[in-house]
């Protein structure tokens, strides 16, 4: 059997389906040319990531597609629910990016209380001629040990988060829908490890208490911080947004940045991908990355293989 990762698989998911028989095709199709492709080459699996988009008309175009994965979390490119009632499995990896995504979120929490993304851009064009102005522009960082972190949505992500910030000795607050609480467990050197509960609060409690707000919340409609929100949050406060664009309302955040309301921003998903907006990447107090929350070695290698698992395990028997 034939698999299409059109977006890219990691060497070692290849070899894992390889071994079990399966010829993997890593050539990139236009979106526009999937369908035809598919049938084409006689393709019974389709993996993609965020790129490529799998609606109802490839669905539709190709009887003989079986499986539909998708290395990642979110599953919003994809028709899920039509593609499962017209006999499509459709699976994802929810577990595998979990760190690398709560690291980044961590490198925009680092850079923002320490200016590292407008040191970066600056030093290169003043660090030789203005250097003690830009020590003086940058002295006044803050730590964040100490601090309280707001999680809106505590699933994997929210998760692993959570355990890097009490690591750091922060203090965890977490919002959530539809998990009340979760034992996070913090492991440290020969074995040793400590649980810590932690029971979700209402969403308007993160707002007001955080002094840093991180989102892990899918793809929806309407945002969840507009401006209503940003004036219910702290004086200062940080704010990181590595889950889907369109759940901030970036205008309202621009604003808030420019008044003083906000402190930083940190960006790895925009509401215009891939063109964010100018004023989003021209704004200094913002930290941007161009969606590569699981964008590490570590978490394609995990991504690669189990989906190729996954793979195997439904199609073993056919």
């Amino acid at each position: 059997m034939k698999v299409l990762a059109n977006d890219g698989i990691s060497t070692a998911g290849i070899k894992v389906l390889e071994k079990a028989g399966f010829e993997v095709i890593t050539t990139k199709v236009a979106q526009e040319q999937v369908a035809n492709f598919i049938n084409t080459h006689n393709v019974a699996v389709l993996l993609v990531r965020s790129a490529t988009k799998v609606r109802k008309d490839i669905i539709d175009a190709c009887p003989g597609l079986k499986i539909i994965g998708r290395g990642g979390v979110g599953m919003d490119n994809i028709d899920v629910d039509y593609a499962r009632q017209n006999g499509k499995h459709v699976i994802n990896t929810p577990a595998s990016s979990s760190e690398s995504v709560a690291e980044l979120v961590f490198a925009h929490l680092f850079s923002g209380v320490r200016f590292l993304h407008d040191s970066n851009r600056n030093m290169p064009l003043e660090g030789e001629t203005n250097f003690n102005g830009l020590k003086k522009a940058y002295g006044e960082g803050i730590e964040l040990r100490g601090k309280t972190l707001g999680i809106i949505g505590f699933g994997r992500i929210g998760q692993a988060v959570a355990k890097m910030a009490l690591g750091l000795g922060m203090r965890v607050i977490a919002a959530d829908k539809f998990v009340s609480e979760a034992v996070i467990r913090v492991d440290f050197y020969n074995g040793q490890y400590i649980n810590v509960d932690i029971k979700t609060e209402p969403l308007e409690d993160v707002f007001k208490h955080s002094d840093f707000i991180t989102i892990h919340v899918p793809a929806q409609n309407g945002y969840v911080i507009g401006r209503e929100e940003l004036m219910m949050m702290k004086d200062n406060v940080g704010i990181v947004n590595a889950s889907r664009g369109g759940v901030v309302d970036e205008v309202a955040l621009v604003e808030a940045l420019d008044e003083g309301k906000v402190l930083f921003a940190g960006l790895d998903v925009f509401e215009n991908e891939p063109t964010p907006a100018i004023k989003v990447l021209m704004n200094p107090k913002i930290s941007l990355t161009p969606h590569i929350g699981a964008a590490t070695n570590e978490a394609q290698d995990r991504i690669g293989t189990e989906l190729a698992e996954q793979i195997i395990s439904l199609l073993k028997n056919e």
